[in-house]
């Protein structure tokens, strides 16, 4: 897939091992950067990309990331269109109580590449039945 370093502090995304689903984005910051708690910033990986067509990128938290510092991205996915030409950016959240650092240069989320496929809305008067039926959150029971 082909992918543009946008500046010097640019890191080509990297596998952790040979079978890992994501490659780790990193934050192209010029300094260290704190966030503070409950916050929000936007964090630039200084890379753009050409997702193939069919295809987008999913965006999710490092799990030593989220679980030691408590930092994941806002919006829990990200997701990154095929025609999005831009810098990937990250918005990093700190769900803690205290400043978390970001340090420049870190790796900050994995990048997954997800087919997909387009379809049709078609508005209609009924749905088919199912067993389920309207039955939502819980419904099916825990065990």
């Amino acid at each position: 897939m082909k992918i543009k370093l946008l500046n010097e502090r640019a890191v080509e995304p990297t596998y952790g091992s040979d079978k890992a689903a994501g490659a780790d984005l990193y934050a192209a910051l010029e300094k260290d950067l704190y966030i503070d708690p409950h916050d929000t910033v936007m964090i630039g990986t200084g890379i753009a990309m050409e997702i193939p067509d069919g295809y987008f990128g999913a965006i999710f938290a490092r799990s030593g990331l989220a679980s030691k510092q408590g930092l994941r991205p806002a919006n829990c996915v990200g997701v990154i269109d095929s025609d999005y030409r831009g810098e990937v950016k990250v918005a990093l959240h700190n769900d803690t109580n205290d400043p978390q650092m970001v340090q420049a240069g870190s790796r900050i989320a994995q990048l997954v590449i997800v087919p997909y496929k387009s379809i049709t809305f078609e508005i209609v008067d009924d749905l088919d039945e199912t067993d389920r039926g309207e039955g939502g959150f819980g419904s099916t029971g825990i065990k």
